[in-house]
């Protein structure tokens, strides 16, 4: 059995209006301090490096063409997900052979960003077509270009507190067949559960990518339709789930109480409102649930 086409999650991209309000609030939900910020071709961006995947959070800012695709997507979306990036470790091979499955896909092409400090790191990125892909913005993105995994985010205060990684993708989507022909047949994604809960009234596919998941989640009580997919939120992994909402809740944040999750063994919270792209769930796994009145 070869290497399969994706090898996991490299980063999920973030667009903000303005970066800096971005990052503090980032900074602060998952008590972490960013590794790298910079920008180039009219936007800036700020990354939190976890071990198993990167949150890219991106602003226009001056002139460029990058800029203006962000600018575009905040026009007419609002603030919130602007793209899922894949990690391939051939990125020729894995456009070609997307393209051979019908699915556009960009020459790759070499990215470069620039540290405030002058700093330049570059990797390189294939764009697929959103209109083959169920509507998302899907980006592979091959290896850096000096073979180096990049440092991890550095936790502020207790790293019990903070966030360790992320544990899975929300994608809302209204044709889950559509979604597993997109990313387990064609994008090769490990389909590890199908499972249907009246009593939830949603069907639910967990992908498996690398050391992360990303779950579509379909209404049971709509009928399949074929519009876009959309975010649905991120969940986060905690070693300690009670002392991160603790964290959060002296903060100000708008926090539910940490509860029995409806995994055997988790106990989750989450967090409501306070930064784009929430609401968010924090998940801790293998846990005894707290104690219910």
């Amino acid at each position: 059995m070869g290497q399969p086409l994706v090898t996991g999650l490299d980063h999920v991209a973030l667009a903000v209006f303005d970066l800096d309000q971005a990052v503090d609030a980032y900074g602060r939900l998952l008590g972490l301090a960013p590794e790298w910020v910079g920008g180039d071709g009219g936007a800036r961006h700020a990354w939190f490096q976890l071990p198993n995947m990167a949150l890219d959070i991106i602003a226009p800012a001056g002139d460029g063409a990058f800029g203006r695709v962000i600018a575009g997507h905040l026009a007419a979306h609002g603030e919130g997900l602007w793209a899922l990036a894949f990690a391939v470790a051939d990125i020729e091979a894995a456009a070609t052979l997307l393209r051979r499955r019908g699915v556009g896909a960009s020459d790759p092409g070499a990215v470069r960003t620039t540290h405030l400090d002058g700093r330049k790191r570059y990797w390189t990125t294939s764009t697929l077509d959103a209109a083959d892909t169920g509507g998302m913005n899907i980006l592979l993105v091959g290896p850096p270009r000096d073979g180096q995994p990049f440092p991890l985010s550095t936790a502020v205060g207790e790293a019990r507190a903070a966030v360790t990684e992320l544990d899975h993708v929300v994608v809302r989507t209204e044709d889950p067949e559509r979604a597993i022909a997109v990313y387990g047949a064609k994008l090769g994604l490990d389909l590890r559960l199908d499972r249907s809960n009246p009593d939830w009234g949603v069907r639910q596919l967990f992908f498996r990518c690398g050391g992360a998941v990303v779950e579509f989640a379909a209404s049971l009580k709509t009928p399949r339709g074929e519009g876009p997919d959309r975010s649905g939120g991120l969940a986060w992994r905690v070693s300690d789930a009670a002392a991160v909402q603790a964290r959060l809740a002296a903060g100000g944040w708008n926090v539910s109480d940490v509860k029995r999750g409806r995994k055997p063994g988790t106990q989750v919270f989450t967090v409501r409102e306070g930064a784009p792209g929430l609401p968010a769930l924090m998940i801790q796994q293998g846990a005894p649930a707290p104690q219910e009145d």
